[in-house]
C-alpha cells in the first residue's frame, strides 16, 4: 500500500493483518480520488475517515491538501497500525483518532463538521446504514460536503434501498455511493 499523490506521494503505509480490515487497492484508491476531484477540492478541507483501518484513504486526502483528518477505528490492534502510519508521515498535528465504533461516533452531539466523509466498512457490516442516517441527521457534513461510501456488489439491493440512490461507480466487486449535502 502506498500514497498515490500529493505531499506524501510514494510513501508506504502498513496494513494490519486482520480479517476485519480489507485493503483498498492502489488502483481503486486512485479511481476513487479521481472521481472525488469532480466534487471537491482537497485544499484545506476537514476530512473524516470512518472504519479507518490503516488510514490509507484519510492519509491520501491529507497528502492531497486536506487541513485535518479525523479517523474512527474501534479495533485496538488496527489503531496501533494507523498511529504508526500517521507518525511515519510526521502528520500527528493534522490527525485525530477516535477510538470507538462508528455508530457511537455518529451519535455524538458535539462533533466537527466535515467537508468530506469517507466510509469503507467491512463489506457485510450493516451498521453503515444507521451510521449513514445518523451522520446526515446530526449534520456532520458541511454545506456542499461529500459523503462517499464503498460497499460490496453483493449488498447492492439493500444499500440502494437505504441510501435512496444507485451506486455511481463499480470498482471490481465494490460499488461507490456519493452523497452531496446541498
Amino acid at each position: 500500500m502506498r500514497i498515490i499523490a500529493g505531499e506524501y506521494r510514494g510513501r508506504t503505509i502498513k496494513f494490519p493483518k486482520s480479517k476485519l480490515v480489507r485493503p483498498t487497492t492502489d488502483k481503486s484508491k486512485e479511481t476513487l480520488f479521481n472521481m472525488l476531484k469532480k466534487y471537491i477540492s482537497f485544499d484545506e478541507i476537514r476530512v473524516c475517515d470512518i472504519y479507518a483501518g490503516s488510514g490509507s484513504l484519510g492519509l491520501e486526502a491529507l497528502s492531497r491538501g486536506a487541513e485535518e483528518v479525523h479517523f474512527v477505528e474501534k479495533d485496538f490492534k488496527v489503531q496501533q497500525i494507523l498511529m504508526e502510519n500517521i507518525e511515519s508521515l510526521n502528520a500527528k498535528e493534522y490527525c485525530k483518532l477516535f477510538k470507538m465504533d462508528v455508530l457511537r461516533f455518529s451519535k455524538m452531539q458535539e462533533h466537527s463538521i466535515y467537508d468530506l466523509i469517507i466510509a469503507d466498512p467491512p463489506y457485510f457490516k450493516s451498521d453503515i446504514h444507521e451510521a449513514f442516517r445518523n451522520i446526515l441527521d446530526n449534520n456532520f457534513l458541511s454545506k456542499d460536503g461529500v459523503f462517499i461510501i464503498e460497499r460490496s456488489t453483493q449488498t447492492k439491493e439493500v444499500d440502494e434501498e437505504i441510501f435512496g440512490q444507485q451506486a455511481v461507480k463499480r470498482l471490481g466487486d465494490s460499488l461507490i455511493y456519493i452523497f452531496i449535502n446541498d
